[in-house]
């Protein structure tokens, strides 16, 4: 087999390989990084979209948080230094809230955010 044609055929099966690739990677779920420190959220605002799963990647960078989504029945500690994650598909559109549920000071009842739910 030629140079130009080995060339043509692998360029070929890389385009055809992203394509795919790219597909499903669409079809996968949202990933979100939220970041927790005393006394609040990072971001604190999130848009997400109605039946599309949801990965949230949580990392504290000072203590042991927790994150509770009521409006789910989800809830979930963020140790410190570590990522956690937390999977869910909302069923609903709207404000969903959430807040830290493990006591971290003066501060914490207003260390709270909000998924906005589109359809």
């Amino acid at each position: 087999m030629s140079k130009n044609r080995l060339i043509g055929l692998s360029a070929s099966l890389l385009f055809t390989f992203g394509l795919v690739t790219g597909a499903a990677m669409a079809d996968g779920p949202q990933i979100i990084k939220i970041s927790a420190k005393r006394f609040e959220f990072t971001p604190s605002e999130i848009t997400i979209k109605k039946n599309v799963p949801v990965v949230l990647q949580l990392t504290s960078t000072d203590r042991t948080h927790g994150i509770a989504i009521p409006a789910l029945n989800l809830r979930s500690d963020i140790p410190a230094g570590k990522v956690t994650e937390l999977k869910f598909t909302p069923n609903k559109s709207g404000d969903l809230k959430f807040y830290c549920d493990v006591f971290c000071g003066d501060g914490h009842d207003n260390m709270e955010g909000k998924f906005k739910v589109t359809d």
